[in-house]
């Protein structure tokens, strides 16, 4: 799709991303990303291609090098796409809010770089073992005023190959956090995550990033250190050891503390109790806070165990920060089932490790001009009209927000009352209406 022939208002976003290519690969980005988009059916390197209209028009090769050899980094498209994300959703005065999680990408031969046996937490049977490829990914929670729900809109990613210690997932988590705040300086930044993306490459973060994660269930903790009582020798790092969180929400001396939270879409009653300590041997010296939380009336024991390292939050505050992490799992669910992220097939170590990042960005891309140039009174008024018998339907979804910036790039690539001949191959006559949330 050749950039004159863009919509105006996705031609404005992706100007912000010139500096990160070439003269001569910017105008292939734009293709792509269009292509991409407007794709209704496998979003492989030349499926790209074809949605932009430029089968037939030029070589093949033009998308595959690329991904393959032009100069390019996807860390700084993401770092781009969230200074877009910063300025169209989320208030200069608020934190930015970061979930990070791996996913796993199903795919087939062994010749294909970084694949390897991964545990597949979707797959049928016990042990669930899969052939693929894991990516440890950073994303935005933002909440857009057109929805009820928090969104994630994915960032950074980073391919994580087992048997690289120094590459853990945890590890790759870091280095991606690192990159979002040497970019965006003294903002605050709050990251959320699993019990498996806290521990000790989460050790010396900056004053302005907190980290929220679920706590496991064996975690030693302590007391904060006693104050230096004057004698020669090591002053203590810890005090002494707590006993464990079973035994701590039985306990009598705390006390539990009834609360109204909004989580998942619902408002829940809980019970929450929060203590101040350390948890040594994952953060050392950082003081954390653990939050327990439990079902108004139960008698004993908790449901969910959290670990914070912001001290000034409340319990509330914590669980509903947390409960936005879920965000990540449906942001995975869109893009694969959705937009068609991770259909393309490559092998080489540069194309693989370049088109999953290249595909959640434009996912979130699409999200971001959704939010700045999409209509969501008039897609939802329109989806009830042709469906009144879905009632249960109050906002619009991600599926709604590709269809409109699909509808777009159909739109446009009218030239005096007819559609390129292209675009025709590509698209049934009915998905170029208007109305047809599925274009």
């Amino acid at each position: 799709m050749p950039a004159r022939s863009l919509p105006d208002t996705l031609a404005a976003l992706l100007v912000a991303f010139t500096p990160c290519f070439t003269a001569r690969t910017f105008p292939t980005f734009q293709a792509l990303v269009a292509g991409f988009l407007a794709q209704p059916g496998l979003r492989t390197v030349t499926g790209m291609l074809t949605g932009a209209g430029l089968a037939g028009r030029r070589h093949h090769d033009l998308a595959y090098r690329f991904f393959a050899s032009a100069g390019w980094c996807p860390d700084q498209l993401g770092l781009v796409l969230l200074d877009l994300i910063t300025a169209v959703l989320i208030t200069a005065d608020a934190p930015i809010v970061l979930a990070v999680d791996d996913t796993l990408w199903r795919r087939t031969g062994r010749k294909i770089h970084g694949t390897a046996w991964h545990h597949d937490g979707n797959g049928p049977g016990r042990h669930r073992p899969a052939w693929g490829h894991r990516w440890v990914v950073v994303g935005v929670i933002c909440h857009p005023p057109f929805l009820r729900r928090a969104i994630c809109l994915p960032i950074l990613a980073r391919l994580w190959i087992p048997g690289e210690r120094d590459h853990t997932p945890l590890m790759l988590a870091r280095e991606l956090l690192d990159l979002v705040v040497a970019h965006v300086g003294d903002r605050r930044v709050d990251l959320v995550g699993d019990a498996a993306y806290i521990g000790k490459p989460l050790q010396g973060l900056p004053a302005q990033v907190t980290v929220t994660a679920r706590l496991r269930c064996d975690a030693a903790l302590y007391q904060p250190a006693p104050p230096p009582t004057g004698r020669c020798g090591r002053p203590r790092v810890k005090g002494d050891r707590l006993p464990e969180l079973i035994v701590l929400a039985g306990m009598t001396r705390y006390r539990w503390t009834p609360v109204t939270l909004r989580c998942y879409g619902q408002t829940l009653q809980r019970e929450v109790l929060a203590i101040g300590c350390l948890w040594y041997g994952a953060l050392k010296a950082q003081p954390v806070q653990v939050v327990l939380s439990r079902p108004v009336g139960s008698p004993d024991g908790y449901e969910l165990a959290l670990v914070t390292t912001d001290l000034a939050a409340t319990p509330a505050q914590v669980i509903e920060r947390y409960s936005h992490r879920w965000a990540a799992e449906t942001a995975f669910l869109d893009s694969r089932h959705l937009a068609g992220v991770g259909q393309a097939r490559t092998r080489t170590r540069r194309s693989v490790e370049r088109l999953i990042p290249f595909g959640l960005v434009c996912v979130s891309l699409a999200i971001v001009w959704y939010a700045r140039h999409g209509h969501p009174a008039a897609d939802l008024a329109a989806h009830r009209a042709r469906a009144p018998w879905y009632r249960t339907k109050r906002t619009v979804s991600v599926a709604d927000m590709l269809a409109a910036l699909r509808r777009t790039l159909l739109a446009n690539q009218y030239r005096q009352g007819q559609l390129d001949q292209h675009i025709l191959d590509l698209f049934p006559a009915a998905l170029v209406t208007d109305l047809d949330p599925a274009a």
